[in-house]
């Protein structure tokens, strides 16, 4: 089994568990908390896919490297 693979069935036992306990304990109810568990990762993987997209397009849309000028560049913090 390779690695990439390893990491992302620990990282999703990881998830569930913490999906799971946050509903737990905040409506005490097995079932419920069990069906945010597992509804939650699969909303979160279309909101993943429409976040990547609009980071295609802004990716697409950056000026040649010799013209770029980064927002984080030019953010002032206080």
């Amino acid at each position: 089994m390779s690695l990439d693979l390893i990491k992302t069935a620990t990282y999703l036992t990881i998830h569930l568990t913490v999906g799971f306990t946050v509903a737990y304990v905040m409506t005490g109810s097995l079932a419920l908390a069990g069906g945010i568990a597992l509804i939650e990762p699969m909303i979160n993987a279309v909101a993943f896919f429409f976040h990547e997209k609009a980071w295609k397009s802004v990716t697409m849309s950056v000026p040649p490297a010799s013209d770029r000028r980064w927002p984080r560049d030019q953010a002032r913090f206080a």
